[in-house]
């Protein structure tokens, strides 16, 4: 029996207080603006919302490439490349070797950067770079069930978790067969 994931909580797109002063906020266009934003009537902040950024890798071993287990939600269960939520203070390519060691306990040598993907209906933006891993030994933390490189022919296609870790998948089997790595800038927009 597979044990149930913590609960998953996102922090919340839209305030109902002001960070600031406590006070409700209203949602407007504020003066001078183009968009709704969250405003405190009571103290005059005005609360905005930035997309938020995913940083990871497609680290390899050999011939392999690193997949890990989701532990949590959202799609628990299902296979992903290392990546996580940059955090503050950080660069990308320091949060996307952070989120590698976490995920995987894979230390890796950064190359360059490879996908930049617009994920506009869930406010995100992803950035996965080329990685080399420093040596074949895994060791998964809290948020990955497992890790393990898979050879092309092995990838678990039917349970990846999301579309910005099968494509970048695909383009860097690509890339691989052509013999050059080139970044890569998309969007996923919303199926209908």
């Amino acid at each position: 029996m597979t044990a149930k994931p913590p609960s998953y909580f996102p922090a919340p797109r839209r305030a109902r207080y002001c960070s600031q002063c406590g006070s409700p906020v209203a949602r407007r266009i504020p003066e001078g603006d183009n968009r709704e934003r969250d405003i405190c009537d009571h103290c005059g902040a005005i609360h905005y919302q930035n997309p938020r950024v995913v940083v990871g890798t497609v680290p390899i071993w050999e011939d392999r490439i690193l997949l890990c287990r989701r532990a949590i939600e959202p799609r628990y269960d299902t296979w992903t490349l290392p990546a996580g939520f940059m955090e503050l203070g950080e660069t990308t390519a320091q949060g996307a070797a952070r989120e590698t060691l976490e995920e995987s306990g894979a230390r890796v040598q950064l190359g360059g950067l490879f996908t930049v993907i617009d994920v506009p209906q869930v406010d995100q933006v992803h950035i996965y770079y080329l990685a080399h891993a420093l040596g074949p030994d895994l060791a998964p933390g809290p948020e990955s069930l497992d890790a393990r490189y898979y050879k092309e022919s092995d990838i678990p296609w039917d349970e990846l978790s999301f579309r910005s870790v099968v494509t970048t998948l695909q383009h860097f089997l690509d890339d691989r067969r052509r013999g050059v790595f080139e970044p890569h800038r998309y969007s996923l927009e919303s199926h209908h």
